[in-house]
């Protein structure tokens, strides 16, 4: 008998005990050759004082099986707690998000039979890396970040996924038509990598009609690939609209390390009560063991799932008398699969992920070489914190600083407000950006420049509060215009 596999579990807070320990009873009933490294995460690790709510025992395992099937856990309100969920990603570069979302009729409620939809989320960019400050008395800022190269990685994922789970359609989403820079370079990364899978179909829509058609149209979707924010939204909108959020499970995949869970919360106020739906756990589960290159196992176990549910064995949150033959406990619905192992469904589709060669994991290792590119240093945003000031006077008075660069525009919450012209009903803030770019016949401008700018700045009473430095990179702007520009 092969040895067996080690894995991190995570028994997790509020429902998390009950629907893990239903999931490892039927991984053992199956057979799973698995070997469990207990760790405690969640609530428990928050309030020993460890703010990320995972401990460096925990921190261990995780390094040595690679592997985490974890149930949810409750992050305690204030304190300046951070995600677990976050942290864990970025800290093992879990980079892919893999959320499937199918319709399960007739026997889960839904008005689209037909919906069969992945959506594949970047996990470790975007607005999510947390970098938030408060600059003024009247302004916060939240920094989103994009890169070619974490863009390449997770449009390149999709399309593998894509290929290896024989899906014909990858659509992007994104908002490039008003962050044309950051999103921007997400669908451009899309539509180059696209010309490498001529075999697979694909499109691009702007997110906000992209998520009105997964409410209302989700049948049209095959593979989704967004940003980090975008995709955390659409997938739970995905997973109501096929009936239940509770009952769907997710993988976050990166290059050694990969986590597996439910996407429901740990919803304490039904706790202890035994009527938590472990689906969308052992939904993760199944995921993990194709991921463990153990195919056969995940069709076994989905399978009986899916007679289970045929058969009308339902917990309380699906329950329904017109569909419904026994409202069974969290227990009892762990029973019933494992009393089904080995049968197959009549009315879902069989799984065979063995049989379509579906195993292990997907690996993105391969970068593209970036091209060299002059990086040309042509001004600065400079933003300051003054209060009780029109834009005139400040225009006026900023104007007045002598240095190496000429005062182009001021934007107050990126509106251009000086120089004006003539629209006075804009609302202005305490935060202002000055733009100031090289003066003359200037090609570039040297660091002491822009220090020599700041250093003039805060002699005239100036609070800076930031700056950026303007490029150009071979001769195209790398900033954008204001509004109004």
């Amino acid at each position: 008998m092969s040895k067996n596999i080690p894995i991190t579990v995570a028994y997790g807070d509020g429902i998390g005990p009950e629907i893990m320990t239903a999931t490892l009873k039927i991984l053992d009933a199956a057979q799973a050759p698995l070997e469990y490294d207990v760790i405690e995460v969640g609530k428990k690790v928050y309030e020993k004082g460890f703010t990320s709510g995972i401990s460096d025992e925990a921190w261990a395992s995780l390094a040595r099986t690679k592997v985490l099937l974890k149930a949810p856990i409750t992050t305690p309100q204030g304190g300046g707690y951070k995600s677990l969920n976050v942290t864990i990603r970025n800290t093992l570069g879990l980079y892919a998000n893999v959320r499937p979302s199918r319709a399960l009729a007739p026997y889960v409620k839904t008005y689209f039979p037909n919906t069969d939809l992945v959506i594949i989320r970047e996990n470790e960019e975007d607005l999510y890396t947390g970098i938030e400050y408060r600059q003024t008395n009247d302004m916060v800022q939240c920094l989103k970040l994009i890169s070619r190269s974490g863009s390449e990685r997770i449009v390149r994922y999709a399309f593998e996924y894509a290929k290896k789970y024989n899906r014909k359609k990858v659509t992007c989403l994104s908002k490039d038509n008003i962050m044309k820079m950051t999103d921007g370079l997400f669908h451009r990364v899309f539509d180059e990598m696209a010309q490498e899978y001529p075999d697979i179909e694909h499109d691009h829509k702007i997110i906000d009609i992209g998520t009105a058609l997964i409410a209302g149209d989700p049948e049209r979707f095959d593979v989704i690939v967004t940003e980090n924010l975008y995709g955390d939204i659409i997938s739970d909108v995905a997973a109501q609209v096929v009936g239940s959020v509770g009952m769907a499970g997710s993988a976050n995949i990166g290059d050694h390390c990969a986590m597996f869970e439910a996407i429901h919360g740990s919803a304490p106020d039904i706790a202890g009560q035994a009527i938590a739906n472990p689906s969308g756990l052992l939904n993760a589960a199944i995921m993990m063991l194709i991921h463990l290159d153990l195919p056969m196992l995940a069709s076994n176990i989905q399978n009986a799932w899916f007679k289970t549910l045929e058969e009308g064995l339902h917990t309380a949150d699906i329950f329904c008398k017109e569909r419904s033959k026994q409202k069974v406990t969290t227990t009892e619905f762990a029973d019933a699969v494992i009393a089904r192992l080995g049968q197959l469904p009549t009315t879902f589709p069989v799984s065979n992920y063995h049989e379509a060669q579906i195993n292990s994991k997907i690996v993105c290792l391969d970068k593209r070489d970036q091209q060299a590119i002059k990086k040309t240093l042509v001004g600065v945003d400079v933003f300051l914190d003054v209060q009780h000031v029109t834009p005139e006077v400040l225009g006026y008075k900023v104007g007045q600083v002598r240095s190496a660069l000429r005062l182009e525009m001021i934007t107050s919450g990126g509106l251009k407000v000086w120089p004006c012209q003539g629209h006075q009903e804009c609302h202005t803030s305490d935060h202002w950006r000055c733009r100031f770019i090289a003066m003359g016949d200037r090609v570039y401008l040297q660091a002491r420049d822009i220090i020599n700018l700041l250093s003039a700045i805060t002699d005239a009473g100036f609070d800076v509060i930031k700056t950026e430095n303007l490029y150009d990179f071979d001769g195209e702007r790398g900033y954008t215009l204001a509004q109004g520009q």
